[in-house]
């Protein structure tokens, strides 16, 4: 048998196992609950945190026939009849998907609407879902708004977007809309775990800690990101092995540029560039590290307690001050051929300002 990326193999088959979007899995799950169903509906969010999956578990929840075929529209889709099975397995004839991506012309919604004048051929409900919306042109939106506001009793459209400022003011108030939030690296965390456990990974805490602050929200990223693990740690994943995959820089680096210009040591600061250049790390990278540990300080100089942080290195001016260095810092590392050369320069930026009281 082929091997199934994880991605794919942990997919959410059901509103009982997303993960992390608990407010559009509520509101859905009471709409189907209550029977109170629109025509169209809008998912919009970054990238892979579940616009598709939610249209497929929707599109089961309308069709869904329950084992013994006698069951009706639900929220908690049975998984094994033949609309759950056949929509898992992107076979349903009455579930549509359309990537208006490389599908945003007027011909292919025309064609589109033409097919909506049939009835399901044998769901219950006939569900059109375009992703990517936003990439259709303006004379494809326009052609679908009066089918869009009027649709047959037996259709549903859903639309998906990254961008919802690019949808046309008249498609989205056609259409019931859901955010899909970014996923908090805590709740990415926890559902690595199970799912390295489930495949009987070796993992340790730090490595799934990077896993999920870099996918930044998405679940379906985190998910990847981990498969890539696996393969460069050869059936482990540890910190070392994420490290260097991502090529992710240790705290420790962002620690000694912090006492480094907390003391005005501008040696010392030269001193741990040439060091991250040695070892090849990101200045990128590095400015990320220097500030997410700047905002912990932050939060710790605000909140004494609340987090096990060097909070007392810089004053809270100045650490808000470096924040923003880094953070825009950033930007400016492309500007120049020598990235290394770019960071000293947005590093030594904090020496530029006397700290105060001091003598100008």
């Amino acid at each position: 048998m082929s091997y199934v990326v994880l991605a794919r193999k942990y997919r959410p088959r059901s509103f009982d196992q997303m993960v992390g979007q608990e407010h559009v899995v509520r509101a859905l799950s009471n709409a189907l609950e209550q029977q109170r169903l629109h025509h169209a509906y809008l998912f919009t969010g970054t990238r892979g945190i579940g616009k598709t999956t939610v249209s497929r578990i929707l599109a089961k929840s309308l069709n869904c026939t329950g084992p013994d075929g006698t069951g009706g529209i639900t929220a908690h889709p049975c998984g094994v009849c033949s609309a759950c099975t056949e929509i898992d397995g992107d076979r349903y004839i009455d579930y549509i998907e359309l990537d208006a991506a490389s599908n945003r012309s007027i011909d292919e919604i025309r064609d589109l609407i033409e097919r909506a004048a049939y009835k399901p051929g044998i769901g219950r409900f006939k569900v059109f879902m375009i992703d990517e919306a936003h990439q259709l042109t303006k004379d494809a939106f326009n052609a679908l708004l009066k089918t869009l506001e009027e649709p047959p009793e037996y259709l549903k459209f859903v639309l998906a977007t990254t961008d919802p400022e690019k949808m046309l003011p008249t498609v989205l108030s056609r259409c019931l809309q859901f955010n899909l939030r970014p996923m908090a690296p805590q709740t990415v965390h926890e559902h690595l775990q199970k799912v390295l456990a489930a495949e009987h990974v070796p993992h340790d805490e730090a490595s799934l800690r990077l896993l999920s602050r870099a996918a930044r929200g998405s679940m379906r990223d985190a998910l990847s990101l981990t498969d890539q693990a696996i393969a460069y740690g050869g059936g482990r994943v540890d910190e070392a092995v994420v490290r260097g995959m991502l090529g992710s820089v240790d705290r420790g680096h962002a620690r000694r540029l912090v006492e480094a210009l907390a003391a005005r040591d501008g040696a010392g600061v030269l001193a741990t560039v040439d060091a991250l250049r040695a070892m090849g790390l990101s200045a990128s990278a590095t400015l990320e590290e220097l500030a997410s540990l700047l905002q912990q300080m932050a939060v710790e100089q605000a909140v004494p307690g609340a987090l096990d942080t060097q909070a007392g290195v810089l004053a809270p001016d100045e650490t808000q001050l470096l924040y923003s260095i880094a953070l825009h810092g950033r930007a400016e590392l492309a500007l120049m051929s020598d990235e290394y050369g770019a960071l000293t320069m947005v590093l030594l930026r904090l020496l530029a300002f006397p700290p105060a009281g001091a003598p100008p």
